[in-house]
């Protein structure tokens, strides 16, 4: 079983990359096979509206986007993280899950079943907000989102700041426990 963790931050190492990789520590602590990946520095462009994904499982834009949709494709979990900006998920998980979600919508749903969620970072608000825009993703898709012990949020702004929130953290890696308990439940 794999587990992909994206960072959807601008900010390499930054605090939404901190707390994923806790998430993603705990569900290996449970023998869950885990990758990192950061969109970080990816070129990553927006939907056109072109359709091609409706007749063939590919993107037309020649950018960053394919390879990362293969590895999600490939992978039995996804937790997805990102930052708020201006009360909202970044652009760059924006611009991923319109594409992966038209592309894998239009193309046999190959999502459907799969484990996963959101992880969110906040300076002091539109944490919820975004918790449930990328919560929703997910849910159209047909993936299966566990709980945590609370939402899957951390506060901190500076790098670093966010492993000040104890609640925070411990709601990562409840979350990361969850999602390789599930896994292992559906795949026994």
């Amino acid at each position: 079983m794999k587990v992909i963790g994206i960072s959807g931050s601008p900010r390499k190492s930054g605090n939404t990359e901190l707390l994923l990789k806790h998430a993603l520590a705990a569900a290996k602590e449970e023998g869950v096979d885990t990758t990192l990946l950061r969109l970080s520095g990816l070129d990553l462009r927006p939907c056109n509206a072109c359709l091609i994904c409706r007749t063939e499982e590919r993107c037309p834009i020649e950018d960053d986007f394919t390879p990362v949709y293969l590895k999600m494709k490939q992978a039995d979990g996804i937790i997805l993280g990102s930052p708020v900006y201006f009360g909202s998920a970044t652009a760059l998980v924006k611009t991923l899950i319109e594409r992966a979600g038209y592309l894998s919508m239009h193309n046999g749903h190959p999502f459907k079943g799969k484990v996963g969620g959101p992880i969110v970072v906040a300076r002091r608000a539109g944490q919820n907000f975004t918790l449930a825009q990328l919560n929703f993703w997910f849910h159209i898709l047909g993936m299966v989102v566990p709980g945590s012990t609370y939402w899957n949020m951390g506060f901190g702004r500076d790098k670093g700041e966010v492993t000040g929130d104890e609640e925070g953290m411990r709601t990562a890696w409840n979350f990361g426990k969850n999602v390789a308990m599930l896994l292992k439940k559906l795949n026994s």
